[in-house]
């Protein structure tokens, strides 16, 4: 394979670092998962699959079917309708479903929390960026003799860098006048 042909070498080495530090960043969460929650969740994806949806399709009608022929068959009848034990089963599959479903959810509950905190800190920290670069843009162009001098308003409202907790609490205060809306 010619290094041109390498997906690797398109990719600038940047790019390598960050894909690095998330696999570092998975890779630290599925190191706190413990054997239990491990297990759990392998049941839970078992659980959620199509063909345990089909399985459990068959399992009933076949129960269903079977009892209802049954005294036809001369076989005993062991759940006849309205099929109590059935139910039972049903209802012990719902809550093991749930239940596992639920475990699942709140442990990636976690993870997206923490992804949406690393997402506000990266983006506050690429509007300080921001900011500091029209900033500079800005000094530049005051300091070169041969670029007219103009004030341009715009360009000074967005080189000061955000205030975060101003943003917050308008934030905070439109989401409490929403609420309050809804009431």
């Amino acid at each position: 394979m010619d290094a041109a042909d390498d997906p690797k070498e398109a990719i600038p080495s940047a790019m390598h670092e960050h894909l690095g530090m998330v696999s570092e960043f998975y890779a630290r969460h599925n190191e706190e998962v413990t054997p239990a929650q491990r297990a759990v969740e392998q049941i839970s994806l078992f659980l959620g699959s199509p063909g345990y949806v089909v399985g459990n399709l068959i399992f009933v009608v076949t129960w269903i079917a079977l009892n209802l022929l049954a005294p036809s068959l001369d076989l005993p009848q062991w759940d006849e309708p309205p099929f109590f034990w059935l139910q039972g089963i049903i209802a012990l599959n719902a809550f093991v479903i749930s239940t596992t479903v639920l475990i699942r959810q709140n442990r990636m509950s976690t993870l997206s929390t923490q992804h949406a905190h690393l997402d506000l800190q990266v983006n506050l920290l690429a509007e300080e960026k921001s900011s500091k670069i029209i900033q500079m843009l800005e000094d530049l162009r005051r300091d070169l003799p041969n670029v007219r001098d103009k004030i341009d308003h715009e360009a000074e409202e967005l080189s000061k860098p955000t205030d975060t907790e101003a943003v917050l609490s308008l934030i905070e205060a439109s989401s409490e006048q929403l609420n309050c809306e809804r009431k």
